[in-house]
């Protein structure tokens, strides 16, 4: 196959897409709002991250430039986008291959802007460590890889903080552990106990049961035999009480899944799941539901169904924040 011929006629076929965007940006009437609003800020995302990134230019008032996603006959991805501004908020999770291809791509679309990415959700970033000898810190090859055309990142909840240092330039992490605990306030349940899965995400419970000042546990797994497993609350009792089982992340669902049976023999009245990123791996929504969870509740840092809670505010307020300590300097 001739690809420069392929890449020009593909090329060709999708410019008069750029120019409908073009006039359609130049088309529009901006609508001037009180409070923040910079006239030459957009916000672009990637096709994983759309209704997060509306919100998101919602909350800061501005515009959401529209891109156009192709693919090339031989699988590879193609994107063009609309008009761009002087400074970009580019959004994007990279929850799997695809979306990580596209952002990089988009990214490097948008190299004459000043470029802020958000990232929502951060793929490959549990690897954040060479566990082995052989293998990749997967969280430092794809952070690399992300730093470039790039001024300042925001993360939301990523696994672990060390990763930040991996990237080239300021980067900062942002909790929805307050969202989540909201959230459970407006369910109006009585006394609820905010349970963590384990012990290393006690903080991350705390944080969620600080918004109503309700109590709070880890809980313990007890080995009964070689095959049995026994898990509880370490402290606190769950008999007639609403429990809520809160993370940063819920992929294949089995350890709360586990717990909710547990819990129910136990006496508890309900019990709910909270994350920040619904990854949902393998059936993990309907495996969690059968096994009695009331509801799934998470954020759209990945975009589902169950998707209850924003990260956009949060951002919002967080680029809102940077911005004027620039202005400050």
């Amino acid at each position: 196959m001739n690809y420069k011929k392929f890449h020009e006629k593909s090329i060709e076929t999708n410019a008069h897409k750029l120019q409908d965007l073009l006039l359609y940006n130049k088309s529009r009437k901006k609508i001037h709002h009180q409070g923040f609003r910079k006239d030459n800020m957009k916000v672009i995302c990637t096709e994983k991250s759309q209704i997060l990134a509306t919100k998101l230019a919602r909350a800061l008032k501005t515009s959401v430039v529209e891109v156009k996603y192709s693919r090339f006959p031989d699988g590879e991805q193609y994107l063009i986008t609309g008009e761009l501004d002087d400074e970009m908020v580019i959004v994007g999770s990279v929850v799997d291959n695809d979306a990580l291809v596209q952002l990089i791509l988009l990214i490097d679309a948008c190299e004459n802007s000043d470029n802020q990415l958000i990232l929502p959700y951060m793929g490959y970033a549990r690897q954040d460590k060479r566990f082995h000898m052989g293998e990749p810190v997967s969280a430092r090859a794809i952070a690399q890889v992300l730093s470039r055309g790039i001024s300042e990142i925001i993360t939301v909840n990523i696994h672990e903080k060390e990763v930040l240092k991996y990237f080239g330039m300021p980067a900062r992490n942002i909790s929805l552990a307050g969202d989540i605990g909201t959230y459970i306030k407006s369910l109006n349940l009585n006394n609820p106990l905010i349970l963590a899965p384990d012990e290393g995400a006690l903080s991350f419970a705390e944080h969620v049961a600080s918004a109503g000042g309700w109590d709070v546990d880890h809980l313990e797994k007890t080995r009964l035999s070689g095959v049995e497993v026994k898990m509880t609350p370490k402290q606190l009792c769950a008999t007639s009480r609403s429990v809520v089982i809160v993370d940063d992340i819920i992929s294949t669902g089995g350890t709360i899944a586990t717990a909710s049976g547990m819990l129910y023999q136990q006496g508890a009245q309900d019990v709910f799941a909270a994350c920040v990123h619904g990854v949902l791996t393998g059936g993990a929504y309907v495996h969690l539901i059968a096994a009695g969870i009331r509801d799934v509740i998470c954020s759209d840092t990945i975009e589902r169904g169950c998707s209850k809670i924003s990260a956009a505010e949060k951002i919002a307020q967080t680029i809102k924040k940077t911005d004027s300590k620039n202005r400050k300097k």
